[in-house]
Order: structure tokens, then sequence, then C-alpha cells
């Protein structure tokens, strides 16, 4: 899940790489680090523990310049977050970045022990960097060193190299985790996300598995797996850089969460025509094969998971096909029993997530003969691995709690939920009322961030908590679930959710005046049940905090607390209750002070299993 960036230019690129790793530390800040070609052909590092800000501090302290070089923002796996730790990683006269795991690092770095290396890190990165080393003494071609090198190593990697070398030479590499080329005027560059090159580059190229990239400044020649030279695509980014500052928001997450009206504005544009959704929303081919489809199965990982898990109660509901959400690290490793008339479903924010990646791979091998992803990066290794997939156009998320990722994967997933259901349970008439209630989201999603200063009071009562528990029933368990997880990973609150009838079979038992117990109670069949479930709390003295729609029966009593929601459609409900929780977990980190959008131990993009 770490960050790298690395640039080969005519003039010094050290800032370059720092402003690359700034935008990619939320793939991983535990530490820091930068190597450069400087104008004599050696190389010089510098590396920091802690967040980029540090590694900037370092290097205004100590300058260095040069014209090609890596960088390295990282989320520790192996050994603790330390300047040793830290990348690039050097031997001798080649520095070396990785992000992914090395599964046989021990092997070999006992091999190269004994054959008198000797090691600075714990890490399973420097193995490689060795490896290649040794390589490069044999065959004296660091491109023929680092292809020789990746036949050794087990596990995923992207991998950016450098030597001593005043002509400027990189090579990049890749396997299980993503790495991207970016084409400037004459300058090249390498990074984990299209987005830490925004302004420098905006043509790129995506590298397959397998491939290895040797990039001069006369161009970039890559070659497959087998060593074939090949000639992969070049695609042009959407994104701009001038679009990624926080305007006048306090952080990335608050102003994502009130970036979701304009979100699913977009989710939703161009897949609904007079009413209806479109045959053409997931294609031609996908709109004829969805006749045949018998069954759902979906995989995802986090807060995907919990968008899978609202879904379920909605294909099952409205279109009557069963649906299975499994969790994709459990997926990957348990036999399975196949109807090949299912739809293969996998959802992720980034395209990466390694588990989900793996899951879909294997897929085919399966019995499954179709397969869909729910996404949002276009150019994602998800994406090019699905038969279909549906873009959320959510727009850039840089806060590690995904907010707008979610709401707009529900929104797609609905859209998904109809695609399909037209073809079994859902008449016209229930098709018009869905998306009717999809093209007035963007509205009731402004209605409700309008409850901020309700929520803000709401937040100040959990400033000295240590747990809370969320609360709801059918289709807002898997909300009240997102929530918990919300709080607990901004706010360091241990907080879990339950179905409210569950309470009386354990969590009760947890229930006294230091506990906070959240709900949400959309005016549905189930609102009774819930209520009594409320009341089991009360008696035993908790505190309440409760979201419910308007027309909801509730009284405001002494250890009940109360934001009414406008009245909403059961349909869409819980994509409008899931934002008052993300404003709740919100403005709690930041009363306790905690760090909102890099949450302790955490990373976005997680592309190591």
């Amino acid at each position: 899940m770490c960050g790298i960036v690395g640039a080969l230019a005519t003039r010094d690129i050290t800032q370059v790489l720092v402003q690359g790793l700034q935008r990619l530390e939320y793939r991983g800040y535990d530490s820091a680090g930068v190597a450069v070609v400087d104008e004599n052909g050696d190389v010089q590092r510098r590396r920091k523990q802690g967040k980029v800000k540090n590694l900037e501090k370092l290097i205004s302290e100590q300058p260095l310049s040069g014209f090609c070089g890596i960088s390295h923002t990282r989320w520790a796996t192996h050994g603790v977050p330390s300047q040793a730790n830290a990348h690039p990683h050097v031997c001798n006269d080649i520095a070396l970045v990785h992000n992914g795991i090395i599964e046989n690092h021990e092997e070999l770095r006992k091999q190269q022990i004994q054959q008198g290396h000797e090691f600075d890190s714990e890490t399973d990165t420097e193995v490689i960097v060795h490896a290649v080393y040794d390589a490069w003494k044999v065959v004296g071609d660091l491109l023929a060193a680092v292809q020789s090198t990746i036949k050794q190593l087990n596990g995923a990697y992207a991998l950016g190299v450098i030597e001593k070398n005043k002509n400027g030479r990189m090579i990049a590499a890749r396997k299980g985790s993503p790495l991207v080329i970016g084409l400037g005027d004459g300058e090249f560059f390498i990074a984990s996300d299209v987005f830490a090159l925004l302004g420098e580059a905006s043509k790129f190229i995506y590298l397959e598995d397998g491939d290895v990239a040797d990039i001069t400044l006369d161009g970039v020649i890559i070659y497959d797996a087998s060593g074939k030279q090949v000639t992969r695509p070049i695609t042009e980014t959407e994104l701009k850089a001038d679009n990624v500052g926080l305007g006048k928001y306090r952080h990335y997450m608050q102003k994502e969460i009130f970036e979701q009206a304009a979100a699913l504005k977009r989710t939703i544009e161009g897949r609904i025509e007079n009413g209806r959704l479109s045959d053409s929303c997931f294609g031609e081919d996908a709109n004829e094969a969805f006749k045949t489809i018998e069954e759902v199965q979906i995989v995802a990982c986090g807060t995907s998971f919990h968008a899978g898990m609202v879904s379920k109660y909605w294909f099952e509901s409205l279109a009557g096909l069963p649906c299975s959400v499994e969790v994709a690290s459990e997926f990957r490793y348990r036999p399975h029993v196949v109807n090949k008339k299912t739809l293969f479903v996998t959802i992720s924010q980034s395209g990466e997530t390694a588990d989900t990646l793996a899951a879909l791979q294997a897929s085919s091998a399966l019995g499954y003969e179709h397969t869909l992803s729910i996404c949002n990066v276009p150019e994602s290794s998800l994406v090019r691995g699905s038969q279909w997939h549906l873009m959320t156009k959510a727009g850039l998320e840089i806060g590690v709690a995904s907010t707008k990722a979610f709401t707009t994967q529900l929104a797609a997933l609905l859209m998904l939920v109809v695609a399909l259901g037209k073809h079994k349970n859902i008449s016209k008439k229930q098709e018009t009322d869905i998306v009717r209630q999809l093209e007035i989201l963007p509205e009731k999603v402004a209605e409700v961030l309008r409850l901020e200063p309700e929520i803000i009071c709401f937040a100040d009562q959990f400033e000295d908590k240590n747990n809370a528990l969320f609360l709801g029933r059918g289709e807002q368990y898997p909300v009240a679930m997102e929530g918990a997880l919300k709080l607990k990973e901004i706010t360091y609150i241990h907080a879990e959710a339950y179905p409210a009838g569950e309470l009386k079979h354990g969590p009760l038992a947890l229930v006294d005046e230091h506990m906070p117990i959240v709900a949400v109670a959309p005016n549905n069949d189930l609102l009774e049940k819930l209520k009594s479930n409320l009341q089991e709390v009360q008696a035993r003295g908790g505190k309440l905090f409760v979201f419910a729609d308007k027309k909801a029966s509730f009284e405001e009593v002494e250890g009940l607390s109360l934001i009414r929601v406008s009245e909403i459609d059961d349909v869409i409900a819980p994509i409008i209750y899931t934002i008052p929780l993300q404003l709740l977990a919100y403005h709690v980190a930041v009363i306790k002070g905690t760090d909102v959008d890099q949450p302790r131990n955490l990373a976005k993009s997680v592309t190591v299993e």
C-alpha cells in the first residue's frame, strides 16, 4: 500500500518527487524517502520516519538535487516504521523502491547473508536491491539485472530502480501492485497513481502484470513477462491538479462528505432515459446476458463490502435474485459451489484492492461465466480485468476513510439491481419509481447535509467515550456497520454494529450509562420492532442517539437524543442515513484532535494481501 514516485528529466526533479509523495500519503505515511542521481552520476539519498513533511524538512536542511530519482512513502508491513526501514533501499550504486510483499524474502535473505551481504533494515524489500546488485555485477546492465531478479521473487511488487549513471536511466516493474508511467515533454515519470503526477504529465501508460519498463531520456521500452518487447496503450486522464485543494473545508473527509450530492449526480447522469434505466448502461452485450442471470455473488473489502451487504437486501427484495456477499480475503481461501448463471460482482474504490483482484482472477477457474466491477478508477486493474463495469464517477477521494465512494457505490448497485431485476421481478412501474428516487438523490443528500450543526451537538457528547454501539434493522444494519467503521477508523473509539434484534443475545451486557448507542430509524415496516429494541437499551440506562424519519413517532425523553431526517423512500434510505453517520464520525474526530484524513496504521488503497 506504499506510494512510489520516480522521475527522469533534464532538470532538478527533487521537488517533483516530494510533491508526488505528498499526494500519495493516502497510501502510507509511516516513513518517506528519496534518492536521486546527481550531476556527477552518484546516488544521493534522504530518508525520514513519519510523514512526508518530515522528509521535506530534512531536504531543506540537507539539500540534494538530481535529474533522475525515485521516492517512496511507506505503509509498514515488514519492520517497524523507522528511518532504517524507510525506502529507498541502497546496495552500493543501486537504489530501489518497492510496493508489495515478497513472500520468499526470508529464504532470499539467508542466501544473501551466506554470500556476504549485510542488511540495514528489517524489510522484505532490501533483499530485492541486493539481488539486483548481484545480478548487475554479473550482467553489467540494470535492465537485465532487474529482469533476472524478479524471476526469483514470489509475491507482489511494483519497483522503481536507479543506478549510478550520468546518462540517466530508470527501470520500472510490476506484478500484482499498480504502477503507471507518465509521459511529459521530454520527461518521464513513474507512480503508483496518476494523481501523483498531475501537472507533470497528462498522458499515461499502465503497466500490465509482468511488465518491465526501461526508461531513458530517449523514451520508454516495455518488455512483457516473457521478455518480449511490447507496446502498451497511451491514455489521458481527466483529473486536474487544480481539483485537489481543500477549498473552504478543514479536512478532505469533510470536503468529500459535502461533495456527495454532486458525486451522486455524476453517477446517475447519462444512465437514465425517459424515466427508465438506459439499456446501454452496462453495455448491450451485458443487457442481453443479464436475462440469463439467476444469482449474484458480490466480493469486496471494508466499506465496499458494506455496500454489497446493503445491495443484498435490494437484490432479493426488489429483483427476486439470490445474492451472496463475502469478504474478498475469505472468499479466496475456501471451496465454492458455483451456479454458472451467477453474476460475479467485485466492488472497489481504487480498483487495486489486492484481495478483491485475486478473487476476480480466480472467478473464471471457479466456474463463473460473467464478471462485473463497480469502481471509481477507469484505468484500474479491476476494471481492465472484468467483463463489464460501471464507473461510480465519485471523483478523487483523498481521505482514507471512504465517504463519497460508498454512497456512489450504493447508487451504482441500485442501478444494477434494476438492470437485472427488470428481467425478473421488477415491473416497468417499479423501475420508474426506483429511477425517480435515484434522480432525486442529490437533492435529498443536500437536505441531510444541512443537519451538520445538530450532528456537531451529538458529537460533543462522544469526546470522553471509548466505546460505542451502532444499531440498525434490515438494510440499515450494514449502514450501521459502515457508521461504526467510520467512527473507529478516525476517532479510535471502539465501535461495533449489530442488528438491533440481536441486542438481547449478548451485546445488551455492554449497555450502561457510559455506552453511547447510535441508531438509524427510517419510517419503514421494521420501525416498531426497532423502537422495542431501543426501549431495552433505555431500560438499562443506555444513552441513545437516534437518526429518525420525521414521521417516525419518537419522543425526546431522558436518555434519548433525536435528530429528525426528512421523509425518504425506503429504497434510497440506506444512502441517505449513511451521511449523518459520516458527519458524526468526522466531528467526533475533530473534537478528539485525531488525524482525520490520515488515521494511524491505515492506508486507503490496500494493494497488499
